[in-house]
């Protein structure tokens, strides 16, 4: 029988364990999570008082309805399930868990994202978090992480974290957008023509910010208890907080794509690499991806896309799936309201040139923008050598918080464009592991 091997258990892996299990295969689902639902969904502990309207607000149904899918497929055993597992290495059809082997035939990736960041001066002081951070500390354990939040970046995810939090009982200082008005407004314009619902209800969520959210602001700088930022009209203001929540949208989790040979290209569109797949993910020989691992298309696409996935996946062993037309034509629309909402939230380039070269850009190790800068000088405008002499991406994160802003000032110190400085090369393992975890018992 095929060993279909599927890593990450949010909404795109729980749909592809969904449309395996239908057609009569056992999946093995490796999760790094201690329970089913991903970031989006994650599961409080055992005993946790808040109801799911309170942690996932008008997701909630979708919430309760994937985590009793999962729940379902585990207790019936139809899924072989690993939580708490990190795979740290791919290799010749074996998943490597530690020091567990999993052996698969057929392999799809559900790796979701993490934030996507840009540094700014004084973000390495304590206090300083990112968005996804701050929402997994509200969801999981019920902490606010401070008592007069400020929450600064773009994309949808500002807006929710906010709104969570304030719906909490947290104090929110201020909200701060580095997109102006008239870019959301054009970016707004596909995002309602694709979904209205949707967009509508995240205008919804905004309004509820009131005089908190400002529009267009750049950030000059973090200090010990104050955000130093300039509003649209470029006026300086000072916000008093005792913590910070950091996020622009996300940058896909590519690692275990690169390592199982997937190819990639830049996208202008998110300013990141991103793998090369078709439209029901398939990214080669054996090979599939889906969720924001592949496109940043959140919740709603990864359910789409895991179904996808697994769609063809049964198709390459020669199995029908007479609804992949109408899931492609659903995952269409998706990826039309996920462009426009990237063109309503862009990267902020501008806010990198401004950087001094004191400010810190790794945080892991402490790599100022100043000796990246000098990196680049010596090596030339390209990843992996900034890195081998500069240490950018070599930290406990590996890259993931700093890599495109390192990309971006190189390409900008270099006067060239991103796509030509490269990205850093996929090596295991993919996350930090203890020596032990890699000892057989």
């Amino acid at each position: 029988m095929t060993r279909v091997l599927i890593v990450g258990a949010g909404p795109a892996g729980i749909r592809a364990a969904q449309r395996l299990v239908a057609a009569g295969l056992r999946p093995v689902v490796v999760d790094e999570a201690a329970r089913a639902g991903g970031q989006i969904y994650r599961r409080p502990p055992d005993g946790f008082t808040r109801p799911p309207e309170k942690l996932y607000g008008s997701e909630a149904g979708k919430a309760r309805d994937l985590h009793a899918l999962f729940d379902g497929m585990l207790a019936a055993g139809q899924i072989d399930y690993h939580p708490n597992a990190s795979v740290h290495a791919l290799r010749d059809g074996v998943a490597h868990i530690g020091a567990l082997r999993i052996s698969y035939d057929r392999l799809i990736l559900t790796t979701g994202a993490t934030d996507r960041l840009v540094p700014v001066e004084g973000w390495q002081r304590a206090g300083v978090f990112s968005l996804g951070a701050a929402q997994i500390a509200l969801k999981a354990q019920g902490v606010a992480l401070g008592r007069k939040i400020v929450l600064a970046g773009s994309g949808p995810l500002l807006t929710l974290v906010a709104t969570q939090l304030r719906a909490a009982g947290a104090g929110v200082a201020a909200v701060l957008d580095t997109s102006a008005l008239a870019t959301q407004a054009r970016g707004g314009v596909g995002m309602a023509l694709a979904r209205p619902v949707v967009t509508a209800r995240g205008l919804a969520m905004r309004a509820r910010l009131g005089r908190l959210y400002h529009a267009g602001v750049r950030l000059d700088r973090i200090t010990d208890d104050a955000v130093h930022w300039r509003d649209a009209r470029g006026a300086a203001r000072v916000t008093e907080c005792d913590a910070v929540a950091l996020g622009w949208h996300l940058r896909a989790e590519t690692q275990l794509a690169d390592l199982a040979g997937a190819r990639f290209q830049w996208s202008e569109t998110w300013a990141q690499w991103l793998p090369v797949a078709d439209k029901m993910g398939r990214a080669g020989p054996g090979l599939y991806l889906a969720g924001d691992g592949l496109r940043i298309l959140g919740a709603d696409g990864a359910e789409v896309m895991g179904a996808l996935a697994a769609n063809a996946c049964l198709n390459d062993a020669g199995i029908a799936t007479p609804d992949t037309p109408a899931l492609l034509r659903r995952a269409a629309r998706l990826h039309r309201f996920a462009a426009a909402m990237a063109r309503a939230f862009p990267w902020p380039a501008g806010q990198l040139d401004a950087l001094p070269d004191a400010a810190i850009l790794c945080r892991c190790e402490g790599i100022t923008v100043g000796q990246m800068r000098e990196a680049t000088q010596l090596g030339g405008a390209e990843a992996n050598r900034v890195k081998s002499l500069g240490r950018i991406g070599m930290g406990r994160c590996q890259g993931r918080y700093c890599q495109l802003a390192a990309a971006d000032l190189i390409a900008r110190h270099a006067g060239t464009a991103p796509q030509s400085v490269g990205r850093l090369r996929g090596q295991p393992p993919v996350r930090p592991l203890p020596i032990a975890a890699l000892l057989e018992h």
